[in-house]
This record gives structure tokens, sequence and C-alpha cells, in this order.
């Protein structure tokens, strides 16, 4: 955070890349931490992969059994970051108590970013749980006999996810792509909304009446332009979770969507972790300039630290958090349709008509969330005056 903070004395440009650089390095020691997880857990069952599959689940309930501490920790953030608004707004807390609820607001950040740690690595080792879970239920939908009862289902040639298979390397590729068009929605989202926000905004403010004190602002359209954004444009993020299994599994086999799935959720951990660390390293470096260092308040590194607060918002309050759930959905859905995706393989007709239908639905509501909000114009503006470049 500290080099951050050092990083906004030359500008927001290498503000925003030392966050991203922090984000990115954050990323992977927390697959590494969960590897070591994952591995002891292996260890202990001592070759039995049946058992060793329910010591990992069992390293997932672990995680889940401080949920009381974790809810806590969570809530801490946002109640800290709400009353250090409220008491900005009032206009009467200054020195010592302003400089408190900063600070508190600061510890609230890094609670945040710890919890969001702990529920996507408590979904990355469930989904390995859930995964097992998916290659047992196709065995029994095969009806493959065991061989090895140590070793179970997973040494099946049947079974066997083989990304040298141009089919199941599709999977691969598109489970990988998921998470960044997942968080490409919800990222646009915020922006877009945040634009028409500020077409309010200024709206207001054009008579000038609200900064002389003569009218009180009007909060009803703001909070309706958000109240109504956050249920529309959580429609097409949460197609791309349910539909994507169906058009995979359906539209290949369910041995690339069992690709799919690995794809999603390394490449989710990876991105949640990044998004969630960036966004809470670039607001706590502005908490730190605010505190009186590097010029404080009101100097250009702290204009720099609010640029790069206002890139991380989205990352760590929207996007990062919501990568938890959407591997947990993905990991569910393929579940729930693999019995018929498996029963349906030979039934070209069948397949495919789902998969086209999902497909068609799936496009549709990416290319309605990519459309042009209302209440923001592109047309160009006037030409104004030339004004000679010094």
């Amino acid at each position: 955070m500290q080099e951050i903070a050092a990083a906004a004395e030359t500008g927001p440009a290498t503000t925003i890349l030392a966050g991203t650089a922090s984000g990115l390095e954050s990323s992977v020691y927390a697959v590494i931490a969960i590897a070591i997880a994952i591995a002891a857990a292996m260890a202990l069952g001592g070759g039995n992969l049946q058992f060793s599959f329910y010591l990992v689940a069992l390293c997932g309930m672990g995680m889940l059994a401080t949920t009381g501490i974790i809810v806590s920790e969570d809530t801490f953030g946002p109640v800290s970051d709400n009353a250090a608004g409220i008491a900005e707004m009032s206009g009467e807390f200054h020195g010592e108590p302003q400089r408190i609820m900063v600070s508190l607001d600061a510890v609230g950040n890094t609670t945040k970013a710890v919890t969001k740690g702990f529920a996507i690595g408590s979904a990355v080792i469930a989904a390995v749980a859930l995964f097992a879970s998916f290659i047992e239920t196709a065995a029994g939908e095969l009806d493959l006999e065991i061989v090895d009862r140590l070793r179970g289902v997973f040494d099946l040639p049947e079974l066997q996810i083989n990304v040298a298979d141009p089919k199941i390397f599709i999977g691969l590729l598109i489970g990988g792509a998921v998470p960044f068009l997942f968080s490409a929605l919800a990222i646009r989202a915020v922006g877009r909304t945040a634009g028409v926000v500020v077409q309010e905004v200024r709206k207001q403010f054009a008579d000038g009446k609200i900064m002389k004190g003569e009218k009180q602002p009007e909060y009803g359209p703001v909070i309706d332009i958000c109240t109504e954004a956050s249920l529309r444009e959580l429609a097409t993020p949460a197609l791309l979770a349910v539909l994507t299994p169906v058009v995979i599994g359906f539209g290949i086999n369910f041995l690339a969507l069992g690709a799919f799935l690995a794809a999603v959720i390394l490449v989710g951990q990876l991105m949640a972790n990044y998004l969630s660390n960036a966004g809470g390293a670039w607001d706590n470096a502005k908490k730190y300039i605010e505190d009186g260092h590097h010029g404080g308040k009101g100097s250009d590194p702290y204009r720099a630290a609010v640029i790069a607060d206002t890139v991380g918002d989205p990352f760590k309050d929207t996007a990062g958090p919501a990568l938890n759930p959407l591997i947990k959905v993905m990991n569910l859905v393929s579940l729930l349709i693999l019995p018929a995706v498996i029963s349906l393989r030979d039934n070209d007709g069948a397949r495919f008509s789902i998969a086209a239908a999902a497909l068609v639905v799936l496009i549709g509501a990416v290319v309605f969330s990519s459309r042009q909000p209302s209440g923001i114009s592109t047309a160009p503006e006037p030409a104004a005056a030339a004004t000679p470049v010094r």
C-alpha cells in the first residue's frame, strides 16, 4: 500500500500500475496456499483417492467453520466506510476524529480483502470436491465398473480429461475466458451506471442553486438509477453462469464440460484475488495519503490516488466478489445437467438444439448488455474555440 502511495507522486498511471502489480502478485500466493492445503489433504489420504477427496471437503468445511468471524470482518468494512462518509458529509468532524475515522475505514478495507480471500479460497476447495462428484456422477451414468477400490473411478480411461483432444481443449479455452467476460460485464455495468449518475448530478448542479444553498439536492432520481441498474445489469452475468455450461455440455460432450469447469475454477480464482486485492490496495493507498503522507489531502498525489481508487471500487466491490458465486453456480449447474448430457450424447439433434437455444439467449443477453445506456449521448460535442497547446 505504501509503495502504491509513493507511486502516486508521479501521477495516476503509475499508481494504477503499482496497484495492478500488487493485485497480480497476490493471486499467485493465494493459489500456492490453496495448492498446499489440497496437497496436505491428499497426503493424509494415504493413496486412497476417495478418502482424500473427503479430506479436501473437510478442508473446505474448516474454512467455513470460521464463518462468524469472516462475516463480522466483512461487515466491519462497509460500516466503517459509511460512518466515515457520513462524518465527512456532516462537516463536523475535523482533526483527530477525522483521522480516526479514516484509519477505521482503511482497516475495514483490509478486513474486506481478507474475507474475500477466504470466500474465493473456500469456493475453490469446495469446487475440487464438486469436481470429484462430477466424475463420479459421470461414472454412474455410464455404468462403469470400478477396478481399483483405492483409486475409485478416477483411473478409468473413459473419464480421463485429455487436453490433447481438440474438443476437450475447446472447453478448456472457453472456460478460461468466461471469468474475463463475466468481470467485463460487471465492470461495464458499474461504469455505465456511473455515467448516468454523473449526468443526473450535473443536471441538478447546472443552475448553481445547490452550491449556493438555495435548494437541496434530489437524491431520489440517483437512488432510482442505481436500483434499476443493479437489477437490470445482473441479468446477463446470471445467464452467463447458467447457460455457458449448457452450451459446452450439450454442444460438445461431458469431458469438455469437465475441462471447462477446471479452467473456470483456476482462472476465476486468479481473477477474483487480483480484482479484490488490487482494489483494496488502491483504496488504502488513498487513505494513507489522506493521513498526511505524500502531501496529504488535496495534493497532486492525492488526486492520482483518488483516480486509482475510482478504478478499484468496481474491482473490489463488484467484479471480484461476484466471481465466487460464479464458480459455485457453474459447478452446480454442470452437476445438474450432467445426466441429461450423457443420456443425450448419441442424440445429436436434441443436444445441438438445446445448445443452440442456450447460445442464442446468451448472445442476445451479451448484445443487450453492450447497448448504449439511456441518458448518455455518443453524439460529438459542438466544436469549441481552438486553444493553443503549450
